[in-house]
Parts: structure tokens; sequence; C-alpha cells
């Protein structure tokens, strides 16, 4: 005769799910449609779609999606940007009924089961882990890289005179072995994160000074100085369709910028110098071979003027 577990059965894993929109009506169908496979094996509370003063049918979407979902739209009133509506979405929470909180871009597709994995990594060691991340892949399924190493001098000077899609000391990883196995890492792509709610509580909001781009650089370094440690999952997979900061002179421009400016925040302006200048020369290299997004961006860096302030659509 078997005998009883006196546990009982394991609890599945409480997630939310919050959605940053911005005139995302052409993708966002397809993410809503995914949740619910990607939640198996999790407990679902919550999706939350977070809208930026979207100018297309975002909101009708989302909110059509509420007959299959447990969803709510928050409209921001503004395009505060990715760290301002993931404020503002995960501030509706009920934190108590919780163990994580998945935190996305609508160009997002959860494999199956993505939420559970993800959330049974961050149960492993949860005084250590504080932020999970899936393997992100291309929609042909190629693998996306998305893993970064800490941001650093010497690594901005690699990736300067090397390139950083070829140099595998620079601060992208791009080794495929890396990508093969579940460890530790120091910041990874903010597109698809979630975060268990302890870190959410000791880390606080995400810091909407950054309007696009090195906001989760920052919140996965930030969270590192409270001892929690960002830990990739490859179990657990995402599709991303991919965003423009490679092909917009715009979107790269601010990307460019957000580098120094976070790495100046954390290392001081003298450490920020070489810095600077490496990440200076890489872009004029590149525009020198006629890379346009590098012209924008090495304008953006010694011209204030060129710095965009706001996002507009």
């Amino acid at each position: 005769m078997p005998h009883a577990n006196p546990a009982g059965p394991a609890r599945p894993p409480r997630v939310a799910v919050v959605v940053v929109t911005y005139n995302s009506a052409n993708v966002l169908r397809g993410c809503l449609d995914s949740i619910l496979p990607g939640a198996d094996g999790a407990a679902l509370r919550a999706v939350v779609v977070a809208d930026n003063a979207s100018r297309d049918e975002s909101v009708g979407i989302a909110k059509d999606a509420a007959a299959t979902l447990p969803l709510q739209v928050i409209e921001t009133g503004r395009n505060g940007g990715y760290s301002a509506a993931i404020n503002a979405g995960t501030a509706v929470l009920d934190l108590d009924d919780l163990d994580a909180v998945f935190i996305m871009n609508p160009d997002c597709r959860f494999l199956p089961g993505a939420l559970a994995t993800l959330a049974g990594a961050l149960a492993e060691d949860p005084d250590r882990r504080g932020i999970a991340v899936p393997r992100l892949s291309q929609p042909d399924g190629t693998l996306q890289g998305s893993l970064f190493r800490q941001p650093s001098v010497a690594r901005v000077w690699m990736d300067a005179l090397v390139g950083g899609r070829r140099s595998r000391w620079g601060e992208k990883v791009i080794d495929p072995d890396a990508y093969t196995r579940a460890h530790e890492v120091s910041w990874a792509t903010g597109a698809a994160q979630m975060h268990s709610v302890e870190t959410i509580r000791r880390v606080g909001p995400w810091d909407e000074s950054f309007l696009l781009y090195s906001e989760e650089t920052e919140y996965a370094l930030r969270a590192a100085d409270h001892g929690l440690c960002t830990w990739y999952e490859p179990a657990a997979g995402v599709v991303h369709l991919g965003g423009e900061s490679d092909s917009s002179p715009m979107l790269y421009s601010l990307l460019t910028v957000n580098r120094v400016r976070l790495f100046r925040r954390r290392q001081g302006t003298l450490a920020a110098v070489p810095f600077f200048v490496g990440i200076a020369l890489g872009e004029l290299l590149r525009a020198l071979a006629g890379r346009r997004t590098s012209r924008a961006a090495l304008a953006a860096l010694l011209l204030p003027s060129h710095r965009i302030r706001e996002l507009k659509a």
C-alpha cells in the first residue's frame, strides 16, 4: 500500500503577467493568445496590459482578450517609457497573492509551460535568484542572443575594436554553449523577464529616468546590489519577434546614450570618461564604414541637442 504524502502535492506557482504596449496592435493579439499555454503548470492570477498612450487599436485588442484572460488594462495617459508602464502595471497587482511577476514586450510569444518553469527556477533558490529569464528565439526557432556581462571599460573597448557581434570577451554573450545551460548572468534583455515578489519588494520600482533601453540593465545591477542575481533558464522558451534598435537611428541613439548614462551613474564621472571614449570610438568606426545608426548615435553622444527626450508616434 503506498504511503500518503503528508505534505500533499506541490502548489502551482502563482504568477501574473505585465505586458507593456505602445502602438502594438500588430503584435499584441498573438502575445495575449500565447499566455494561457505559457501558463501551463502555473496558477495565472492576473494579466495587466499597461498601455503608453497608444494611438492604434492596442487598448481595444487588450480589452477583447478579457473574455478569456483575467486581464486588466491600465492606460497611463502618456508615453512615459518602458519602466513607467511596468511600474504602473505592477502597482495594481496584489503581491500577497503572487509568487512572481512576468514582464514582457508585446512582440513576445510564450512557449508552453514557460511561466511555471521560470517560477520554479526562482523558487529553487529564493534567497539568491531574483530574476529569471528564458531562452529567446527567433520566429524560425534559431537562438536570439539575450545575455550580457557587466558593463566595463575593457569590454566597451573590446567591442569598439573587434565588434560586439564577434568579440567573445565583450559585453554581449555570443558563445552558443552559454545558452544551453542554466546559470547566473549579469543581466539580460528586458523583453521577457520573471521577477520574484521578494525582488519587487526589495529592489523597488524600475527607474523611469531611462525612457527606453538600459532600464533592464539598471534594474538587474540594482537587484545584484541587494544580493539577488539574474538566472538564465533555457528550459523556458519565449519567441521574440525582435525590436527596431538595430535598424532605427533614433532608437539606437537612445540605446547608446543610455549606456553611458548608466555607467556614469554607477561608476562616477572619472571612470565614465574612458567608457564614453570607447563607445564613441566604436560608433565612429562603424559610421565610417557606412552604418547610419552609428552616425546617429555618434551625433547623440557628441551633441546633446541631438539627444532624444521623449518618443513620439
